[in-house]
């Protein structure tokens, strides 16, 4: 996506106050999950140790200390590639292409120490490390791991544990900034294999017509015939049953494999409605070829409805996460998720009120944001409204 393109999509994104909110609350979960490991983190990122200098927290943005991988490597490659784009698109104007290409080169580059760096088994105690050899030592802002046990199960919010502790005593507000990680990789992932499936099937579906359109749409009703969460709960149990350990991954593959079927039946009438245009028949008589005519004629000028549907399906995707890890099918500990975290409070809600609140005002913010920016790209685009 060019740049003017990027900022008339914020501009649509902005027109109101609700779009306003939907892009703030968006733009802050990113920054959350982004950032995660220099907000919250139980390795130093510099310890200075007699004149020994060590960087015990660097090495696990490479090779992370848990049991979903890959999509912390993700999010910790953006962290690292995030100020280096910063600095590029600063210099774009007076450098110009070198620095594109730099950039290119850079952030290929970068994947590399991902690849190449293996997981290290620590279980250094570093705030004990620190006190025992006076050491000095930079931690970030809350100096916990999402899966350590530091305190006693069920502590309340407290100076040293800002949101309390969950039932095995650990830091709720580190849980809470790493579950928004997992919260976005499903939202993201998964929304984004449904509007690939979905955009796909309804283009071919409203342009081919005929029988490839009948048999097409009667597969995509059978699939909606099924209840979704019911669906999800099923493949989610047979898939864990046969032992598949990345529960992340699992979760994205199989909300985005049952949520394609409404933006199929969306762009299929929008293809359908382009397809008698006199721009689509000139390019038929021109025998352009029919995928040009498909991805360069008719997607871009449907690509509004996509992205709104875009836009509200990874709010359905947080939710549908979330309520499948409240069950205890979805992202399995000790991964963070705001889902697990509810479902530890479900024994006394009152009695763990922090186990309730802020999982809880998290996805409430989290919903509401990307509600809102949909409903403002949907107002923006519809003509009605528009004029």
């Amino acid at each position: 996506m060019e740049r003017k393109e990027f900022k008339n999509w914020i501009a649509l994104l902005t027109r109101d106050k609700m779009g306003t909110i939907g892009v703030c609350g968006i733009a802050f979960l990113l920054l959350v999950a982004v950032f995660a490991p220099l907000v919250a983190n139980g390795r130093p990122w510099c310890l200075v140790d007699h004149g020994a200098w060590k960087f015990p927290a660097l090495r696990y943005l490479f090779a992370p200390d848990s049991t979903e991988p890959l999509v912390e490597k993700v999010f910790n490659y953006a962290l690292l590639l995030s100020p280096v784009a910063f600095l590029a698109w600063r210099l774009r104007r007076s450098a110009g292409s070198p620095v594109k290409y730099a950039f290119a080169v850079f952030a290929l580059a970068l994947i590399v120490p991902f690849i190449v760096v293996k997981h290290k088994m620590d279980k250094t105690n570093w705030r004990q490390y620190k006190t025992e050899h006076a050491a000095f030592a930079v931690f970030s802002p809350v100096p916990y791991g999402p899966a350590e046990n530091v305190a006693q199960p069920y502590e309340p919010p407290s100076v040293n544990h800002w949101l309390g502790t969950d039932k095995i005593g650990r830091d709720v507000l580190a849980r809470m900034v790493y579950g928004a990680r997992v919260s976005l990789a499903v939202g993201l992932f998964a929304t984004g294999i449904a509007m690939l499936i979905g955009a796909v099937v309804g283009v071919c579906s409203g342009f081919f017509r005929g029988k490839f359109d009948l048999i097409t749409m009667r597969i995509v009703e059978i699939v909606i015939c099924f209840p979704t969460f019911l669906l999800l709960l099923i493949l989610m149990s047979i898939m864990m049953d046969r032992g598949y350990t990345q529960s992340i991954l699992l979760v994205i593959a199989v909300i985005g494999l049952t949520g394609w079927t409404g933006l199929a039946r969306i762009t299929r009438g929008e293809t359908l409605r382009l397809r008698g245009m006199p721009f689509i028949q000139a390019c038929e008589c021109l025998a352009i070829p029919t995928w040009r005519v498909m991805l360069f004629h008719i997607l871009p000028n449907i690509i509004g409805p996509i992205m709104i549907s875009f836009t509200f399906g990874i709010a359905g995707a947080i939710m549908a996460e979330s309520s499948l890890s409240f069950l205890g099918f979805g992202v399995q500990a000790p991964t963070a998720s705001w889902g697990e975290l509810l479902r530890q409070a479900f024994e006394d809600p009152f009695a763990y009120w922090h186990l309730t609140l802020w999982p809880g005002v998290a996805l409430f913010i989290s919903v509401v944001s990307f509600n809102f920016a949909g409903e403002s790209l949907r107002s923006s685009l519809d003509p009605k409204e528009v004029g």
